[in-house]
Protein backbone atom coordinates (compact mmCIF):
# COMPACT_ATOMS: atom_id res chain seq x y z
CA UNK A 1 0.00 0.00 0.00
CA UNK A 2 1.85 3.75 -0.84
CA UNK A 3 2.01 5.89 2.15
CA UNK A 4 -0.31 8.39 2.72
CA UNK A 5 0.42 11.69 1.10
CA UNK A 6 2.33 14.22 3.26
CA UNK A 7 2.17 18.40 3.09
CA UNK A 8 3.73 20.82 5.20
CA UNK A 9 -0.20 22.24 6.21
CA UNK A 10 -3.44 21.10 5.59
CA UNK A 11 -5.47 24.55 5.90
CA UNK A 12 -9.17 23.36 6.73
CA UNK A 13 -11.85 25.79 5.76
CA UNK A 14 -12.04 27.85 2.04
CA UNK A 15 -12.87 30.98 3.20
CA UNK A 16 -11.57 34.06 3.08
CA UNK A 17 -9.31 32.97 6.23
CA UNK A 18 -8.22 29.83 5.03
CA UNK A 19 -7.46 31.51 1.17
CA UNK A 20 -5.24 34.09 2.80
CA UNK A 21 -3.11 31.54 4.96
CA UNK A 22 -3.12 29.16 2.52
CA UNK A 23 -1.83 31.66 -0.26
CA UNK A 24 1.02 32.87 2.77
CA UNK A 25 2.19 29.49 3.23
CA UNK A 26 2.47 28.26 -0.54
CA UNK A 27 4.36 32.28 -1.01
CA UNK A 28 6.97 31.15 1.52
CA UNK A 29 7.39 27.83 0.11
CA UNK A 30 5.36 25.37 1.60
CA UNK A 31 3.06 22.59 0.34
CA UNK A 32 -0.18 23.58 1.47
CA UNK A 33 -3.86 21.44 1.12
CA UNK A 34 -6.57 23.48 1.51
CA UNK A 35 -9.74 21.78 2.31
CA UNK A 36 -13.08 23.40 1.67
CA UNK A 37 -16.28 21.84 3.60
CA UNK A 38 -18.86 24.36 1.57
CA UNK A 39 -21.48 23.72 4.04
CA UNK A 40 -23.65 26.02 6.14
CA UNK A 41 -26.24 28.54 4.24
CA UNK A 42 -25.03 30.31 1.44
CA UNK A 43 -23.04 33.89 2.72
CA UNK A 44 -24.53 36.94 1.54
CA UNK A 45 -24.67 40.33 1.81
CA UNK A 46 -20.87 40.80 3.84
CA UNK A 47 -18.70 43.89 2.98
CA UNK A 48 -15.28 44.24 2.62
CA UNK A 49 -13.62 48.26 4.26
CA UNK A 50 -11.27 50.37 2.03
CA UNK A 51 -8.10 48.99 4.10
CA UNK A 52 -8.62 45.39 2.75
CA UNK A 53 -6.94 46.06 -0.30
CA UNK A 54 -4.00 46.37 1.16
CA UNK A 55 -4.19 42.81 2.80
CA UNK A 56 -4.96 41.53 -0.52
CA UNK A 57 -2.48 43.70 -2.28
CA UNK A 58 0.03 41.67 0.64
CA UNK A 59 -1.31 38.12 -0.56
CA UNK A 60 -0.67 39.23 -4.62
CA UNK A 61 -4.66 38.94 -5.46
CA UNK A 62 -6.24 42.39 -4.87
CA UNK A 63 -6.92 42.61 -9.02
CA UNK A 64 -8.03 38.75 -9.19
CA UNK A 65 -10.28 38.94 -6.52
CA UNK A 66 -11.84 42.51 -6.50
CA UNK A 67 -12.24 42.69 -10.20
CA UNK A 68 -15.63 43.00 -11.58
CA UNK A 69 -18.72 41.71 -9.58
CA UNK A 70 -18.73 43.46 -6.83
CA UNK A 71 -20.69 46.45 -5.77
CA UNK A 72 -18.50 49.73 -4.82
CA UNK A 73 -19.68 50.70 -1.35
CA UNK A 74 -18.64 54.70 -1.94
CA UNK A 75 -20.11 55.72 2.00
CA UNK A 76 -22.50 54.47 5.14
CA UNK A 77 -25.74 56.23 6.92
CA UNK A 78 -26.71 55.51 10.10
CA UNK A 79 -29.29 56.91 12.29
CA UNK A 80 -27.99 55.62 15.44
CA UNK A 81 -27.89 57.92 18.98
CA UNK A 82 -30.70 60.01 16.96
CA UNK A 83 -33.59 59.76 13.95
CA UNK A 84 -31.44 61.88 11.76
CA UNK A 85 -29.11 60.08 9.23
CA UNK A 86 -25.66 61.00 9.48
CA UNK A 87 -23.42 60.20 6.48
CA UNK A 88 -19.39 59.08 6.06
CA UNK A 89 -17.72 59.47 2.87
CA UNK A 90 -15.58 57.65 1.39
CA UNK A 91 -14.28 60.63 -0.21
CA UNK A 92 -12.59 60.82 3.24
CA UNK A 93 -10.60 57.86 3.11
CA UNK A 94 -7.75 57.72 2.38
CA UNK A 95 -7.91 54.00 0.84
CA UNK A 96 -10.66 54.78 -1.21
CA UNK A 97 -14.20 52.76 -1.20
CA UNK A 98 -14.91 49.56 0.11
CA UNK A 99 -17.07 46.70 -1.06
CA UNK A 100 -20.17 45.10 -0.95
CA UNK A 101 -19.88 41.75 -1.66
CA UNK A 102 -20.79 38.82 -4.17
CA UNK A 103 -19.45 36.46 -1.29
CA UNK A 104 -19.55 33.49 -3.20
CA UNK A 105 -18.03 35.25 -6.26
CA UNK A 106 -15.28 36.38 -3.53
CA UNK A 107 -14.79 33.01 -2.32
CA UNK A 108 -14.64 31.47 -5.22
CA UNK A 109 -11.91 33.83 -6.42
CA UNK A 110 -9.03 33.52 -3.40
CA UNK A 111 -9.53 29.63 -3.70
CA UNK A 112 -9.06 29.94 -7.10
CA UNK A 113 -5.65 32.32 -6.58
CA UNK A 114 -4.63 29.77 -3.92
CA UNK A 115 -4.76 26.81 -6.57
CA UNK A 116 -2.72 29.15 -8.98
CA UNK A 117 -0.72 29.94 -6.52
CA UNK A 118 0.59 26.01 -5.81
CA UNK A 119 -2.11 25.13 -3.04
CA UNK A 120 -3.62 21.67 -3.86
CA UNK A 121 -7.50 23.01 -2.92
CA UNK A 122 -10.23 19.89 -1.97
CA UNK A 123 -13.55 21.68 -2.53
CA UNK A 124 -16.83 19.61 -0.93
CA UNK A 125 -14.09 18.08 1.18
CA UNK A 126 -14.51 18.28 5.17
CA UNK A 127 -11.41 17.47 7.48
CA UNK A 128 -12.64 14.63 9.97
CA UNK A 129 -10.65 12.64 12.40
CA UNK A 130 -7.36 14.41 13.25
CA UNK A 131 -4.74 12.09 15.26
CA UNK A 132 -1.50 13.41 16.43
CA UNK A 133 1.25 10.68 15.81
CA UNK A 134 4.22 9.54 17.78
CA UNK A 135 6.69 11.37 15.17
CA UNK A 136 4.90 14.88 15.03
CA UNK A 137 2.51 14.67 12.42
CA UNK A 138 -0.86 14.54 11.89
CA UNK A 139 -3.29 11.91 10.44
CA UNK A 140 -6.92 13.22 9.27
CA UNK A 141 -9.47 11.91 7.28
CA UNK A 142 -11.14 14.34 4.58
CA UNK A 143 -14.39 13.34 3.37
CA UNK A 144 -16.53 13.92 0.35
CA UNK A 145 -19.48 15.97 1.11
CA UNK A 146 -20.73 15.26 -2.56
CA UNK A 147 -20.76 11.57 -1.74
CA UNK A 148 -18.43 11.03 -4.75
CA UNK A 149 -15.07 9.72 -4.03
CA UNK A 150 -15.71 8.78 -0.27
CA UNK A 151 -12.87 9.57 2.28
CA UNK A 152 -9.09 9.69 2.15
CA UNK A 153 -6.34 9.46 4.77
CA UNK A 154 -3.65 12.11 4.63
CA UNK A 155 -0.74 13.31 6.46
CA UNK A 156 0.61 16.94 7.54
CA UNK A 157 2.79 18.26 10.09
CA UNK A 158 0.56 21.33 11.04
CA UNK A 159 -3.04 21.79 10.71
CA UNK A 160 -4.46 25.24 10.42
CA UNK A 161 -8.24 25.76 11.61
CA UNK A 162 -10.51 28.01 9.75
CA UNK A 163 -13.65 26.80 10.08
CA UNK A 164 -15.65 29.33 11.07
CA UNK A 165 -17.59 30.24 14.63
CA UNK A 166 -17.27 26.30 15.35
CA UNK A 167 -13.81 26.29 15.54
CA UNK A 168 -14.58 22.72 15.02
CA UNK A 169 -10.27 21.50 15.63
CA UNK A 170 -8.77 24.08 17.49
CA UNK A 171 -12.19 22.47 20.23
CA UNK A 172 -11.36 19.22 19.34
CA UNK A 173 -8.35 20.10 20.40
CA UNK A 174 -8.84 21.17 23.43
CA UNK A 175 -9.21 25.07 23.36
CA UNK A 176 -12.00 26.97 24.63
CA UNK A 177 -14.94 29.01 22.92
CA UNK A 178 -15.63 32.42 24.78
CA UNK A 179 -18.76 33.94 23.44
CA UNK A 180 -19.58 37.69 24.86
CA UNK A 181 -22.83 37.98 24.16
CA UNK A 182 -26.16 36.19 22.51
CA UNK A 183 -26.52 38.52 19.38
CA UNK A 184 -28.11 36.75 16.67
CA UNK A 185 -29.06 38.40 13.15
CA UNK A 186 -32.53 37.97 11.21
CA UNK A 187 -32.30 38.80 7.81
CA UNK A 188 -33.42 38.38 4.03
CA UNK A 189 -32.92 39.45 0.20
CA UNK A 190 -35.74 41.17 -1.49
CA UNK A 191 -36.12 40.67 -5.13
CA UNK A 192 -34.89 43.64 -7.54
CA UNK A 193 -36.58 46.91 -7.18
CA UNK A 194 -37.90 48.00 -11.30
CA UNK A 195 -37.37 51.25 -10.36
CA UNK A 196 -34.48 52.41 -7.94
CA UNK A 197 -31.42 55.09 -7.93
CA UNK A 198 -28.61 52.68 -7.42
CA UNK A 199 -26.65 53.93 -3.77
CA UNK A 200 -24.03 51.92 -2.96
CA UNK A 201 -24.19 53.23 0.52
CA UNK A 202 -24.95 51.42 3.06
CA UNK A 203 -27.85 51.96 6.01
CA UNK A 204 -28.07 51.37 9.97
CA UNK A 205 -30.68 52.74 11.76
CA UNK A 206 -31.33 51.02 15.11
CA UNK A 207 -34.47 50.84 17.72
CA UNK A 208 -35.42 49.55 21.46
CA UNK A 209 -34.37 46.11 21.16
CA UNK A 210 -31.58 46.32 18.41
CA UNK A 211 -30.90 47.39 15.27
CA UNK A 212 -30.99 46.91 11.06
CA UNK A 213 -28.93 47.00 8.73
CA UNK A 214 -29.52 47.35 4.95
CA UNK A 215 -27.59 47.28 1.39
CA UNK A 216 -27.86 47.32 -1.74
CA UNK A 217 -26.32 43.77 -3.47
CA UNK A 218 -24.07 42.89 -6.93
CA UNK A 219 -26.66 41.43 -8.07
CA UNK A 220 -29.14 44.99 -7.05
CA UNK A 221 -31.26 42.68 -4.86
CA UNK A 222 -31.61 44.16 -1.47
CA UNK A 223 -30.57 42.38 1.85
CA UNK A 224 -31.99 43.74 5.03
CA UNK A 225 -30.82 42.21 8.51
CA UNK A 226 -32.09 42.75 12.09
CA UNK A 227 -29.85 42.47 14.98
CA UNK A 228 -31.27 41.36 18.44
CA UNK A 229 -30.61 39.32 21.12
CA UNK A 230 -32.99 35.85 20.46
CA UNK A 231 -35.02 36.52 23.93
CA UNK A 232 -36.23 39.67 22.79
CA UNK A 233 -39.25 40.28 21.10
CA UNK A 234 -37.74 41.27 17.55
CA UNK A 235 -36.45 38.07 17.54
CA UNK A 236 -39.94 36.26 17.48
CA UNK A 237 -43.11 35.54 14.79
CA UNK A 238 -42.47 34.71 11.06
CA UNK A 239 -42.40 36.44 8.06
CA UNK A 240 -45.29 39.20 8.72
CA UNK A 241 -43.75 40.35 12.55
CA UNK A 242 -40.58 40.58 10.34
CA UNK A 243 -42.31 42.93 8.02
CA UNK A 244 -44.12 44.96 10.48
CA UNK A 245 -40.98 45.95 12.67
CA UNK A 246 -39.34 46.93 9.50
CA UNK A 247 -41.98 49.17 8.16
CA UNK A 248 -42.20 50.67 11.62
CA UNK A 249 -38.45 52.18 10.80
CA UNK A 250 -37.45 55.52 9.44
CA UNK A 251 -35.00 54.69 6.91
CA UNK A 252 -34.63 51.39 6.11
CA UNK A 253 -38.38 51.29 5.27
CA UNK A 254 -37.56 53.89 2.75
CA UNK A 255 -35.14 51.71 0.81
CA UNK A 256 -37.25 48.21 1.39
CA UNK A 257 -39.87 49.33 -0.27
CA UNK A 258 -39.43 49.58 -3.84
CA UNK A 259 -38.17 46.01 -3.90
CA UNK A 260 -41.56 44.88 -2.49
CA UNK A 261 -42.59 43.77 0.97
CA UNK A 262 -45.58 41.31 0.06
CA UNK A 263 -45.25 38.25 0.09
CA UNK A 264 -42.14 38.45 2.55
CA UNK A 265 -40.48 35.19 3.06
CA UNK A 266 -39.47 34.09 6.71
CA UNK A 267 -36.04 35.67 7.62
CA UNK A 268 -33.21 33.24 8.03
CA UNK A 269 -31.24 33.40 11.37
CA UNK A 270 -27.79 33.48 11.56
CA UNK A 271 -25.20 34.03 14.81
CA UNK A 272 -23.74 37.07 14.89
CA UNK A 273 -22.30 37.21 18.40
CA UNK A 274 -18.89 38.44 19.66
CA UNK A 275 -16.95 35.16 20.56
CA UNK A 276 -13.07 34.15 20.65
CA UNK A 277 -10.91 31.33 21.57
CA UNK A 278 -9.39 31.27 24.71
CA UNK A 279 -5.89 30.47 22.95
CA UNK A 280 -5.54 30.09 18.92
CA UNK A 281 -2.58 27.56 18.87
CA UNK A 282 -1.84 24.74 20.23
CA UNK A 283 0.49 21.06 20.05
CA UNK A 284 0.59 21.29 15.79
CA UNK A 285 -2.61 23.92 15.37
CA UNK A 286 -3.22 27.30 14.89
CA UNK A 287 -6.66 29.01 14.46
CA UNK A 288 -7.55 32.32 12.09
CA UNK A 289 -10.28 33.79 10.97
CA UNK A 290 -13.66 33.37 13.09
CA UNK A 291 -12.49 30.30 14.08
CA UNK A 292 -10.10 32.55 16.19
CA UNK A 293 -12.07 35.59 16.98
CA UNK A 294 -15.49 36.83 15.72
CA UNK A 295 -16.53 40.21 16.03
CA UNK A 296 -20.40 41.92 16.02
CA UNK A 297 -21.16 42.65 12.42
CA UNK A 298 -21.80 46.62 13.79
CA UNK A 299 -18.18 47.05 13.30
CA UNK A 300 -17.36 46.06 9.48
CA UNK A 301 -14.54 43.87 9.99
CA UNK A 302 -15.34 40.45 9.71
CA UNK A 303 -13.74 40.19 6.08
CA UNK A 304 -10.92 42.27 7.09
CA UNK A 305 -10.67 40.17 10.18
CA UNK A 306 -10.31 37.02 8.55
CA UNK A 307 -7.89 37.92 5.89
CA UNK A 308 -5.42 39.79 8.11
CA UNK A 309 -5.21 36.69 11.02
CA UNK A 310 -5.47 34.01 7.91
CA UNK A 311 -1.94 35.85 6.29
CA UNK A 312 -0.53 36.33 9.99
CA UNK A 313 -1.47 32.65 11.03
CA UNK A 314 0.15 31.49 7.45
CA UNK A 315 3.44 33.70 7.94
CA UNK A 316 3.16 32.39 11.89
CA UNK A 317 2.88 28.58 11.24
CA UNK A 318 5.66 28.93 8.10
CA UNK A 319 8.07 30.64 10.82
CA UNK A 320 7.28 27.90 13.44
CA UNK A 321 8.02 24.67 11.25
CA UNK A 322 11.49 26.75 10.36
CA UNK A 323 11.96 26.59 14.08
CA UNK A 324 11.21 30.09 15.31
CA UNK A 325 9.38 29.11 18.70
CA UNK A 326 8.06 32.47 19.48
CA UNK A 327 5.93 33.23 16.06
CA UNK A 328 2.93 31.85 17.20
CA UNK A 329 2.81 33.57 20.29
CA UNK A 330 3.79 36.69 18.25
CA UNK A 331 0.88 35.74 16.09
CA UNK A 332 -1.66 35.33 19.36
CA UNK A 333 -0.67 38.35 20.51
CA UNK A 334 -1.71 40.19 17.25
CA UNK A 335 -5.44 38.54 17.88
CA UNK A 336 -5.25 40.12 21.17
CA UNK A 337 -4.44 43.53 20.39
CA UNK A 338 -7.08 43.32 17.36
CA UNK A 339 -9.96 41.87 19.64
CA UNK A 340 -8.96 44.77 22.02
CA UNK A 341 -9.10 47.77 19.61
CA UNK A 342 -12.74 45.78 18.56
CA UNK A 343 -13.68 45.93 22.16
CA UNK A 344 -12.85 49.63 22.30
CA UNK A 345 -14.46 50.00 19.34
CA UNK A 346 -17.66 48.29 19.93
CA UNK A 347 -18.13 49.58 23.94
CA UNK A 348 -17.80 53.72 22.38
CA UNK A 349 -20.71 52.96 19.62
CA UNK A 350 -22.92 51.16 22.17
CA UNK A 351 -22.41 54.09 24.12
CA UNK A 352 -23.77 56.60 21.69
CA UNK A 353 -27.25 54.91 21.77
CA UNK A 354 -28.95 56.31 24.99
CA UNK A 355 -32.84 56.77 23.36
CA UNK A 356 -33.54 52.96 25.00
CA UNK A 357 -30.99 52.47 27.52
CA UNK A 358 -33.60 50.89 29.99
CA UNK A 359 -34.47 48.25 27.25
CA UNK A 360 -33.04 44.86 27.78
CA UNK A 361 -30.59 44.62 24.73
CA UNK A 362 -29.47 48.46 25.06
CA UNK A 363 -29.33 47.77 28.92
CA UNK A 364 -27.21 44.58 28.35
CA UNK A 365 -24.57 46.09 26.65
CA UNK A 366 -24.44 49.19 29.04
CA UNK A 367 -23.47 46.92 31.12
CA UNK A 368 -20.87 44.90 29.59
CA UNK A 369 -19.15 48.18 28.68
CA UNK A 370 -16.20 47.21 31.38
CA UNK A 371 -12.64 46.15 29.45
CA UNK A 372 -11.95 42.00 28.75
CA UNK A 373 -15.96 41.27 28.40
CA UNK A 374 -15.20 38.94 26.23
CA UNK A 375 -14.25 35.68 28.84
Amino acid sequence: MSPSPAYDVVVAGGGPAGCAAALALVRAGRTVLLADSGTGPPKTGEALVSVGRLVLADLGVEQPVLGRGHLPCHGNLSAWGSSELQAVDALHDPYGHGWHLDRPLFDRRLRAAARRAGAEVTEHTAVRRTSRQPDGTWRLALCDRTGGSGERTVRCRWILDATGRGAAIAVRSGARRRRGDRLTALHLTLDPAPRTALDGRSLVESDQDGWWYTALLPSRRRLVAYFTDPDLPGAAGGAERFRDRLLATRHISQRARPHGLRPLRPPRRAPAHSAHLDRVHGDGWTAAGDAAVAFDPLSSQGILTALYTGLSAGEAVDARLRGDRSALDDYAAKVTTARTAYQRGHRAAHAQETRWSERPFWARRRRDTQPNTLR
